[in-house]
């Protein structure tokens, strides 16, 4: 990704910013190419949006929310369904605009894209269903009524791993409660944000109602996060990235709403079943090639069954395949982001390795075609938690594996982490699940099963892995002000 002035013959072409209602080239002549990260060939432009291209969104839709939230909830619904049904029209081209520019396998851009439509239509179901209260008086004259109300201007700065899916996450709930929206893409992945804006574009969205603001977070995010007349800031992103959002809305006490990071543990017991558990392990870190925050990304199994366990997971990630999406549909796996994540990956597996874990598979960054940002699915024997391929965030296929003796002692080390993202646990004993349930400290717990939530659940993290959270009621409500009013009669 970098900044350029000129280029033509691009799949993708030149793209412009998404403002009031129209395609604006904005405040800058300069673009960011967009680069296939199994390739390594710029498929695409986009305008390089300036901290004045930010305040024109935000002012947009500052001017738009009054009238859009006086239309009824269920008038701002159809809007949602009718963007949903677009997604659908252009499901196979959305698709390929996802594997293209962000390395993901065809069929998890596929199951994105319609994920994503079924996330618009869900929300808009909800207009009919979010509610208000009356609360009882201590006075016989009195009605005390709890109202909700929008909160206003709200902005979403996204990552790059769901890019399409989390516009959506953001957009539909803040929409349907009366808000409107300034979204920011990742600069990595921002051609599948052109395209929803056009399908925004095509639907006849009121103007200022949905905006896009394409460009380098360092650019536009302290605009987005700090500027007095946003509600709630939404970020999806790293904890350095969440940390400078806080920092920039604490000048207004601006709500913030953020998904971290993740380091979930993922924990076998002597009684699982250990096919199911070794299969659901290495599809919940192969997902993606381990980009996700959801992803299992340490393992801990308890020592009776440890040897047969590991040969288990080894075979089945000796099985995974990967390759260029683009060119390979039946794939597991494709590359990395970028160059210079995949050199990451590569400097956390030889750390891990000089602090005294056992390579067991893999470990290599991979080159197609003298091309491309992909690894090797990979797995390290530890000795212990310390390790800092135990603690810190790795987004690739990189799985740490290390065991335990009891519940008690895996609880303890599960739980001593900085991140309180996702978990789970692999047993066949009811008592032994619960009792994980209640000691882990993590806002979501899979049992026997993947890592992937639900719509309607609640994604939400403790300690670094976020404040607030998204889907399903609850993350509906981020959007939503309460007003109490007390109301004497005679």
């Amino acid at each position: 990704m970098q900044a350029t002035q000129e280029r033509t013959s691009l799949k993708y072409g030149k793209n412009e910013l998404y403002i009031n209602g129209e395609f604006t080239s904005g405040n800058s002549n300069n673009y960011i190419e967009v680069t296939n990260p199994a390739t390594e060939e710029v498929i695409g432009q986009v305008k390089k949006g300036t901290a004045q291209d930010a305040v024109n969104a935000i002012n947009a839709a500052d001017a738009a929310q009054a009238s859009w939230e006086a239309l009824p909830a269920v008038e701002r619904g159809k809007y949602l369904k009718k963007i949903a049904q677009k997604i659908r029209e252009q499901e196979d081209y959305l698709t390929e605009i996802i594997v293209s520019e962000g390395g993901k396998t065809w069929g998890l851009a596929n199951v994105e894209v319609n994920f994503t439509a079924d996330y618009m239509d869900y929300m808009a179901e909800w207009a009919r269903r979010f509610e208000g209260e009356i609360i009882q008086s201590d006075r016989a004259n009195e009605n005390i009524f709890l109202f909700k109300k929008a909160i206003g201007v709200t902005t979403g700065i996204l990552p790059w791993n769901f890019p399409f899916f989390l516009i959506a996450r953001k957009m539909a709930p803040a929409l349907i409660t009366g808000n409107t929206i300034v979204v920011k893409p990742s600069a990595e992945t921002p051609l599948n944000a052109i395209a929803f804006a056009k399908i925004v574009d095509q639907v006849g969205l009121p103007q200022g109602v949905f905006n896009l603001v394409t460009g380098p977070g360092s650019e536009l995010g302290k605009e987005l996060s700090g500027n007095s007349k946003v509600g709630l800031v939404s970020l999806t992103g790293s904890v350095a990235a969440g940390q400078a959002v806080m920092r920039d809305a604490a000048e207004n006490i601006t709500k913030v709403s953020l998904e971290l990071g993740g380091k979930a543990p993922a924990i076998v017991m002597n009684d699982a079943d250990l096919e199911l558990a070794a299969q659901a392990i290495v599809d919940s870190r192969v997902i993606n090639t381990g980009q996700v925050c959801n992803n299992a990304e340490r393992v801990y199994v308890q020592k009776d069954v440890y040897n047969t366990f590991l040969e288990k997971l080894v075979n089945k990630m000796k099985a995974v395949k990967f390759g260029d999406p683009s060119v390979t549909k039946d794939l597991d796996m494709g590359p990395l982001i970028s160059n210079y994540e995949q050199e990451c990956v590569k400097a956390k597996v030889d750390k891990a390795i000089a602090q005294g874990a056992k390579l067991l598979l893999g470990g290599n960054p991979v080159k197609i075609n003298g091309k491309g940002a992909f690894f090797e699915p990979t797995i390290l024997e530890v000795p212990n938690n310390e390790l800092d391929i135990m603690q810190e965030e790795t987004f690739g296929p990189v799985l740490p594996v290390t065991t335990f003796d009891t519940l008690e002692e895996v609880i303890e080390k599960a739980n001593d982490s900085e991140y309180g993202l996702t978990s789970s646990i692999y047993t066949s004993n009811l008592n032994t699940a619960f009792a994980a349930i209640k000691g882990l400290k993590f806002g979501e717990t899979y049992v026997n099963r993947e890592n992937f939530e639900a719509m309607q659940g609640f994604h939400a993290g403790w300690r670094k892995s976020g404040i607030g959270g998204a889907d399903g009621k609850h993350g509906l409500e981020e959007y939503l002000a309460t007003q109490v009013v007390y109301l004497e009669y005679k």
